[in-house]
């Protein structure tokens, strides 16, 4: 058995420990509320433009657009992937960043030449060992994902945009973490480039779909311009909300590791508690049996 001491001395650690997990659990519970309320903020507009993209292809289905472009004639051993991959900048965040990382790695096992846009130090730290012929790594693609901004996803959209159009790139995907609720959270992947069309078809009863037969409407100049101008706005908003859901996620779990490590600190105190009064009423114990002893030593000598 430990002496009093070494007893006390791991619980004060373990209380430190405590007070720092706590903080850490008040800390990423604030800054989640607040990015959950800047998401809900900018959510409407981009479900208008969302909304009207689906119009437009309604009124327009048979539309050839470069955005909806599959390039169906290239190869899929030839085709150029882009996924933008969403880890951390830090780590105690339970299973979030390897979550990440292992759907990372399975879409890399398909077809063709990937490209890796990742954001998050740990991520970059990663993937930086994994670069290969078949996979490349854009190392100017530094971006943190502390505090998503509409500036930085603007930048991340307009430079996907810009390589899907040149052709450098034949597609493009992001791979994020989308929180479902407080509880769980849940590693997705989607595509950003080229755009589906049956994405954008919502089931409507008779009576919307009579009404949106009878609607009249003017795209000036013409569609392909207005898409042109709604679809990248598009793009970034999509990138926008994944960042967010992301670093929602990446909090949330953060918050659970910490409840988890701080429940698991109250545990170990319990029990240290009992071993430490055990330890100190068997040092009591002898101290009294010490005495006894003394006493009838000096006894015997009389």
């Amino acid at each position: 058995m430990a002496n009093v001491k070494e007893i006390k001395d791991r619980m004060e650690s373990i209380q430190s420990t405590m007070k720092i997990t706590n903080a850490m659990y008040m800390i990423s519970s604030s800054k989640m509320k607040r990015a959950r309320k800047v998401l809900a903020d900018t959510e409407p507009y981009f479900f208008g433009m969302q909304a009207a993209i689906a119009r437009i292809l309604r009124h327009v289905p048979d539309i050839e657009h470069h955005f909806f472009d599959e390039r169906p004639e290239i190869k899929n051993s030839e085709r150029k992937i882009g996924h933008i991959v969403v880890t951390g900048d830090k780590g105690l965040a339970g299973a979030y960043n390897h979550n990440v990382i292992k759907m990372a790695e399975e879409q890399l096992q398909g077809e063709g030449h990937h490209t890796l846009y990742v954001l998050g130090e740990l991520g970059r730290q990663y993937f930086r060992k994994r670069e290969s012929d078949d996979v490349e790594i854009d190392m100017n693609f530094r971006y943190t994902v502390q505090k998503p901004t509409m500036h930085r996803a603007r930048m991340i959209g307009e430079k996907m945009v810009e390589e899907f159009l040149k052709g450098q790139l034949d597609e493009v995907h992001i791979i994020y973490t989308n929180m479902i609720n407080a509880a769980a959270s849940e590693t997705s992947t989607m595509q950003l480039l080229p755009l589906k069309k049956i994405s954008f078809n919502r089931p409507m009863d008779q009576i919307a779909m009579a009404s949106v037969r009878q609607e009249e409407i003017m795209l000036s100049p013409s569609a392909e311009s207005v898409l042109d101008s709604i679809i990248p706005n598009y793009v970034v908003g999509t990138i926008y909300g994944c960042l967010v859901e992301s670093y929602c996620s990446e909090h949330n779990s953060r918050m659970m590791a910490m409840q988890s490590s701080t429940d698991n600190a109250k545990e170990m105190l319990r029990t240290l508690s009992i071993e430490y009064n055990r330890a100190r009423q068997a040092a009591i114990t002898q101290e009294i049996t010490e005495v006894i002893g003394g006493v009838r030593a000096q006894k015997g000598k009389h």
